[in-house]
């Protein structure tokens, strides 16, 4: 089991590039989103299958990225845990994620395998990596309002 790491101040990683694998999925997207909407606002998103493509970009999600799955935990919730985000509804969307991305039945929460599925059928038909974050971005805007209106 790996030992606890530091938290970290989002303000530290304000304006920054943020490098994820080409074609995002559950895991990314949200990643992305939750990076956008709680961490870095003017984050701008860059993809590439390599770490060493952009040494100054933050990486996320992929093999030797600054962050990514660790122990148990998606991306998502690694972010979420790393940066001390204590939002309720942040947490339900993580244990969606988490359940669609790692495709295992911890949470039992299958909210956001339809999401998954949606953005899996954007990159079939074409959509280019941008267009599928903007697009799963809104999803996840959508899913958060509803959850907290609950």
């Amino acid at each position: 089991k790996s030992k606890p790491q530091p938290k970290l101040e989002s303000r530290d990683f304000r304006g920054r590039v943020w490098l994820t694998r080409p074609r995002p999925e559950i895991d990314r997207v949200g990643s992305a989103w939750l990076i956008r909407k709680f961490i870095d606002p003017k984050a701008k998103f860059i993809f590439n299958s390599t770490v060493s493509a952009h040494p100054k970009a933050i990486s996320f999600d992929m093999l030797d990225a600054e962050f990514s799955h660790q122990g148990e935990d998606c991306t998502f919730e690694t972010l979420t845990r790393r940066f001390a985000i204590r939002d309720k509804v942040v947490r339900e969307i993580g244990e969606m994620i988490h359940d669609a991305d790692l495709d295992d039945t911890r949470f039992q929460r299958v909210e956001a395998i339809g999401i998954d599925r949606v953005l899996k059928g954007w990159a079939k038909q074409g959509l280019t990596d941008e267009q599928i974050l903007r697009h799963g971005f809104e999803c996840f805007d959508a899913l958060y309002a509803f959850l907290q209106s609950r």
